[in-house]
């Protein structure tokens, strides 16, 4: 089962997007093109492949298991291209406090 908010990570890119349940994650993500290596992390670390059936996303359980320092460094590589932000400063104890920080 799926521990929501959630962030969605986009093969080739280093944008993240914030989804905080199902339904955000069906609205954000239902008019994409999505390749075959997009994904999504919840808040435990666990991380799931995007599917497109007919109008519907689903999400397919994958193997790879997100750590608190892997997550971290999706988020400073995030905030680097927006250059906003020091990124020295992005430190997390929680997956779940990293996704929380993109809201």
């Amino acid at each position: 089962m799926i521990s929501w908010p959630s962030l969605v990570k986009l093969d080739g890119d280093d944008e993240l997007i914030y989804v905080a349940s199902e339904q955000d994650f069906q609205a954000e993500c239902s008019d994409m093109i999505l390749g075959e290596d997009d994904y999504l992390i919840d808040s435990e670390g666990d991380s799931y492949a995007l599917q497109s059936n007919s109008n519907q996303l689903s999400l397919a359980k994958r193997t790879e298991q997100y750590s608190v320092e892997s997550v971290t460094k999706l988020i400073r590589n995030h905030e680097f291209q927006k250059a906003e932000m020091c990124l020295m400063k992005i430190h997390f104890l929680t997956i779940e406090e990293a996704i929380q920080s993109l809201a």
